[in-house]
């Protein structure tokens, strides 16, 4: 009975030790970023530490090649990478890339920040949308705050926090063999390869030793879903969306049937709040973005004398300016655009309104009603009916005296489509 057991329990202790080495293979997780720092990179790489974690890779390198970009999107990156249970190592590559302005504080934030010869890294001091500098107190108090966060991140890490502070203030920036020089960088890397193999064995602040002898490289790719986050998350585009996709309703429904305004104005909404999702919104904009559409509506079927006109345009300006609440330039609409989209979208309605309004109180020009006033010839003599020729139309009509053929009259009235006419002839009567 033991001999017969031996081949199942051998067949077992095999199954399991080989099971236990497939299951300690190690992973390294690779993501490049060789953009701006926007919503959509801060999701990718949240979603490559989350997938990390989920399966318990050693290690996740991020391939870091930036100007910059949104401090918000900056600082949920930090946030994330701070908080990862997988070992995150930064590494500023291939040669000639650059970790500037929030790829500085990126950096900082690593296990391990590392850079390829031929980078550079630095440049750190913020501006508003569209590169220009932020002016006054919102500067100072936008630096201060930068430089709180940096020298503390750099603090934890056990980096150089006095050249962060410089990196900020000054916009110093500094070569990879000065950045190793002044501990703002790690080590220095020649390709991923060199940059893994330097790596294994090195022991981390509370994350024990890396053990990256045999290791599988996994490289992650952005999904459909980052790409058209990155390329909508601008506030501004954002702003212009939601507005797009609002008047394209409106046509809608004001033409049923029409097709194309409808299809193009959900999409538009649709991705508007898919971006909205990564930025700092204030629904109470939103509402009064919507109130403003209602009033403009109004406006069309109620004789207000622009009242509700100018309560729109009011409407329409406050929600655009509350729109976004963050704290920086970077999460705040551009004053071009938001005046340039209230004027246009203001004008639209309004001269909409106006045209309807005008259409309300001017003369009918079909039907019945439009036929009163017109000028017509006698067709057949009235004694007292016969027929005139009026708007290119042959009609039965009745004067109150008898008229001969040819003689020019007018539409008094319609009674039950019987013209009554009278002369506008001097002696045309018969």
């Amino acid at each position: 009975m033991k001999t017969r057991l031996f081949p199942i329990v051998a067949i077992l202790l095999f199954l399991f030790v080989a099971t236990g080495v497939l299951a300690e293979q190690n992973e390294v997780y690779i993501i490049k970023v060789a953009d701006a720092i926007s919503p959509g990179t801060a999701e990718f790489i949240k979603s490559g530490i989350k997938k990390a974690e989920e399966n318990e890779a050693a290690v996740i390198i991020i391939e870091l090649d930036t100007p910059g970009g949104l401090a918000e999107s900056m600082r949920l990156i930090v946030q994330n990478i701070l908080g990862s249970k997988v070992p995150v190592v930064v590494y500023v590559s291939p040669s000639g890339a650059r970790a500037a302005s929030a790829g500085v504080m990126i950096t900082m934030a690593a296990d391990v920040a590392a850079m390829a010869p031929g980078t550079n890294i630095g440049a750190a001091h913020p501006v508003g949308m569209g590169g220009k500098d932020i002016d006054g107190k919102m500067s100072e108090k936008v630096i201060n705050d930068m430089v709180a966060q940096a020298k503390s991140v750099a603090e934890k890490r056990g980096r150089n926090a006095k050249w962060v502070e410089e990196a900020i203030r000054e916009s110093v920036s500094v070569t990879e063999t000065e950045a190793l020089k002044e501990n703002i960088i790690d080590l220095i890397a020649e390709n991923t390869d060199d940059l893994i193999r330097q790596l294994n064995g090195r022991e981390l602040k509370d994350r024990g030793v890396l053990n990256l002898a045999e290791v599988k490289k996994v490289v992650l790719e952005e999904t459909l879903r980052t790409k058209i986050l990155k390329t909508i998350s601008n506030p501004n585009i954002a702003y212009i969306l939601m507005m797009i996709g609002l008047a394209g309703l409106y046509f809608e429904l004001s033409h049923p049937g029409a097709i194309f305004p409808g299809v193009i104005g959900g999409i538009a909404l649709i991705l508007a709040f898919f971006a909205m999702q990564t930025l700092p919104v204030n629904y109470a904009g939103i509402l009064l973005i919507i109130l403003a559409i209602i009033f403009f509506i109004m406006e069309m079927k109620i004789t207000s004398y622009g009242l509700l006109s100018v309560a729109g345009i009011v409407s329409l300006l406050l929600g655009s300016i509350m729109l976004f609440e963050g704290g920086t330039p970077d999460t705040k609409l551009s004053l071009r655009v938001l005046l340039t989209t209230v004027i246009l979208i203001s004008g639209f309605f309004v001269a909409v309104a106006s045209l309807v309004f005008r259409a309300q109180i001017s003369k009918p020009s079909t039907g019945s009603k439009g036929l009163v006033g017109e000028i017509g010839i006698v067709k057949k003599s009235l004694a007292p009916e016969g027929k005139v020729f009026v708007h290119g139309e042959l009609w039965h009509a009745r004067a109150k005296e008898a008229l001969d053929e040819n003689v020019k009259v007018r539409v008094v009235k319609v009674v039950n489509l019987v013209l009554e006419v009278e002369s506008i002839d001097e002696g045309a009567s018969a």
